[in-house]
């Protein structure tokens, strides 16, 4: 019975014909297994995971191997983007028992959703020293029919197990200068001074420790943090994980030199890391970091932007080589000199292969070469490097596109949001501002429901249509982040208020009474442990993203709740910060903005004055860690209130448009000069 066929998830629709019986996630699904008691198998992936797309295509689609799955399992099919929770939850178990994770996960259960035995990718046979997927089929039946004693045992060890994981970290100190410092040191340990990132292969891009060494540099002053920044971004944007032609960012580099990407690209990869080089090039003025944040966010907005305006999830890493016709990953965008040679010629070819490092041996397979900028490649006039990339643009244009997976998840839209509307004002690209509006306007449209009573906002959408998944910590975060940045960016104070029913939200739906976070709403469906995890992965995690957002808030409205329930809930970093600071780099920014105030600025001036404008742009360009921005018109007689609290009772100064600096609302003297305005937002007095 093919029940994914109804499904939203582009990733459940690839497997919907699939002979494998499989069911959504459901709780049908295990009174089934109940019912005929048998266990459950649980798989997990995503739409753009290359292991998933060969497991599929090896075992799923294969007619022996589903016929033994339907006849002695209850199959259960979940894209992890869709589910996060559900993904978290049993990532852990996996985690903790092989020491290892990843996809698509493997896990049997009992009808109970109680765990047992955990995997991940398993091949068809035997192979590396790993079973193949029927022997673990076989041997999980064996175990179930021949040992029932045994199973149970081992799920009810592992469920008391996760059970007692539950975090402490509501005592916890808020975070200080040196705890701050232990975590610079703890990064400079762990940094890759020839490659630059942090560790060795598999390199993720650092989006959110790049912005703690950004912030801490802005605070302190402290070159070694700006340095570490800087090189890291230069190293990505000219290795192959950045795409040289089309901009925008893969997942993540199989070597420690960035030159060879998994190559899929996502939302929340590329939103995190235009944002980064758009603040790097506000603390250092640097070219590279300027067209790298613009090539990224014209990327997002050319290549996932989706019909109701707002962002795609995700581009799959594999296509259609037309030389074999298979699927191979990396097919749509690598390269050898004989293909640059038949598009541009032999002179322009020859140029080409030498600026962008493609050679006869090849960087990736079958003699392929990623484009990367090697250090050491042939100058190239601008107007020609223009030419030729237009030209191997259009040329890659005609190749097999890979696949897009065009459901919106609304925590990354949220960080989408952020990016856009920043990097269009910091560099003068209203149409980027505009496309960022238009992604909010979606989220309060379709992902936001109130009708029933009790507000939320829904997982993902996808043709405008709300899905059924609830968000989760994450998505009410990230949302409110990227709503903050644009009522700062546009003046528009609904965004401010928008961001706050958010932030209620998260206070009264997603905080325990000692003020740590979880992942899910009290309300939300239970399962054998309620997720929660601070450590910030491929994106910040829902716990510090929401700390961020409560402390915006509550720097933008005085609310006492808000900044409280930060403070309590930084107290992670305290504890984490200094021992895994890669591994918390948002929480870590966050920390540095609650040590910088984070200071309020309010623009007060007609939105016509070109002297408002300037000084709006002063202020957004400022390097405070965390600074908020509200820009307004001076209140009229008999206003009751203004539309940003930052605005209420500020006046013009002279008749002339000010700016008004502020910490923990007590404030500096208004200043109607820039230039003055600026070194107010350089480093804290006092």
């Amino acid at each position: 019975m093919n029940r994914l066929a109804n499904s939203q998830s582009p990733y459940l629709l690839q497997h919907a014909g699939n002979p494998v019986d499989w069911w959504p996630w459901e709780q049908e699904a295990f009174e089934e297994a109940r019912r005929r008691n048998v266990p459950v198998l649980l798989s997990v992936g995503y739409s753009a995971c290359h292991w998933c797309h060969v497991m599929a295509h090896e075992s799923f689609e294969d007619e022996a191997t589903a016929a033994y799955m339907n006849e002695h399992f209850v199959n259960v099919k979940v894209d992890r983007e869709e589910r996060p929770d559900v993904d978290s939850v049993y990532m852990e178990a996996v985690q903790a028992a092989t020491g290892q994770g990843g996809w698509p996960m493997t896990v049997f259960m009992t009808p109970a959703a109680e765990p047992f035995y955990f995997g991940t990718y398993f091949p068809p046979e035997q192979r590396h020293g790993m079973p193949s997927f029927r022997q673990v089929l076989e041997g999980v039946q064996n175990a179930w029919t021949g040992r029932p004693d045994e199973v149970a045992e081992v799920a009810g060890r592992i469920v008391r197990d996760l059970a007692g994981r539950q975090l402490d970290y509501g005592k916890a100190a808020v975070p200080g200068p040196e705890e701050l410092a232990q975590a610079l040191l703890g990064l400079t340990r762990d940094y890759d001074a020839v490659h630059g990132g942090f560790g060795g292969a598999p390199k993720f891009p650092p989006s959110m420790a790049v912005e703690f060494l950004l912030r801490h540099h802005a605070r302190t002053g402290a070159e070694g943090a700006l340095q570490m920044a800087a090189d890291t971004c230069e190293a990505m944007a000219r290795g192959g994980i950045y795409d040289q032609l089309g901009g925008g960012f893969a997942r993540y580099s199989v070597d420690r030199a960035w030159v060879v990407p998994h190559f899929e690209k996502m939302l929340y990869d590329n939103a995190l890391l235009c944002r980064v080089y758009a603040h790097l090039w506000r603390a250092t003025g640097s070219d590279l970091a300027r067209r790298v944040a613009l090539e990224t966010a014209d990327f997002m907005v050319r290549e996932l932007r989706t019909q109701e305006g707002g962002f795609a999830s995700a581009l799959d890493a594999d296509s259609e080589d037309p030389a074999t016709g298979g699927h191979e990953e990396g097919a749509y965008y690598a390269w050898t000199p004989a293909q640059l040679a038949e598009v541009l010629g032999p002179e322009d070819g020859a140029l080409a292969a030498g600026y962008f490092g493609v050679t006869e041996e090849g960087t990736f397979e079958h003699g392929k070469s990623v484009l990367q900028l090697p250090q050491d490649g042939p100058a190239v006039d601008a107007d020609r490097l223009a030419g030729l990339k237009e030209r191997l643009l259009a040329a890659r244009a005609g190749r097999p596109a890979p696949g897009r997976d065009d459901k919106v998840v609304a925590a990354w839209n949220g960080l989408a949001i952020a990016a856009l509307a920043e990097t269009g004002a910091f560099f003068d690209r209203p149409d980027l501002v505009e496309r960022a509006t238009e992604a909010a306007d979606l989220l309060v449209r379709v992902h936001f429901d109130a009708s029933a009573g009790r507000a939320r906002l829904a997982r993902t959408s996808r043709d405008g249509r709300a899905g059924a998944n609830a968000g989760v910590l994450e998505d009410y975060a990230d949302v409110a982040e990227g709503f903050l940045a644009l009522a700062a960016v546009t003046g528009e104070g609904v965004w401010l208020e928008f961001a706050g029913f958010l932030t209620d939200l998260v206070l009264d739906r997603f905080t325990a009474e000692d003020g740590t976070l979880y992942d899910t709403a009290h309300d939300a469906e239970q399962l054998i442990r309620r997720p929660q995890d601070p450590t910030d992965n491929a994106a910040p995690s829902g716990w510090t993203a929401a700390v961020g957002a409560l402390l915006s808030y509550a720097a933008h409205t005085g609310s006492e709740a808000h900044r409280t329930a930060a403070e309590r809930a930084l107290g992670v970093v305290h504890a984490l910060g200094p021992r895994a600071p890669r591994f918390i780099g948002w929480g870590l920014a966050v920390a540095e903005a609650l040590l910088d105030g984070p200071r309020e600025v309010a623009v007060v001036g007609h939105p016509e004055d070109p002297a408002t404008a300037a000084l709006h742009r002063t202020a957004l360009l400022g390097s405070a860690p965390g600074a908020v921005v509200a820009v307004g018109a001076p209140a009229r007689p008999g206003d009751r209130e203004a539309e940003f609290p930052l605005l209420a009772d500020r006046t013009l100064v002279g008749d002339r448009p000010a700016a008004y600096v502020c910490r923990h609302f007590t404030c500096e003297r208004p200043t109607t000069d820039p230039a003055e305005l600026a070194g107010q937002l350089g480093p804290a007095r006092g």
